[in-house]
């Protein structure tokens, strides 16, 4: 319910289309704590799907 039609969650079953673009958001959330999430763009294609930012996704602890 917090996203527009056609995203792809569970609740969503319609096929994908070559030329769709998506936003895949992994994440951790420790209530009162921390919060991560990864936010990666895709773009569906004829044989699968590309990933269009290309950032790392190795741990970054910063102290403060």
């Amino acid at each position: 319910e917090d996203h527009e039609p056609g995203d792809v969650s569970s609740t969503h079953d319609e096929p994908v289309r070559a030329g769709q673009c998506f936003s895949i958001e992994p994440g951790i959330y420790i209530p009162g704590e921390v919060g991560v999430r990864i936010e990666d763009l895709v773009i569906v294609t004829e044989d699968g799907c590309e990933v269009l930012n290309h950032y790392s996704h190795e741990a970054t602890v910063l102290e403060v």
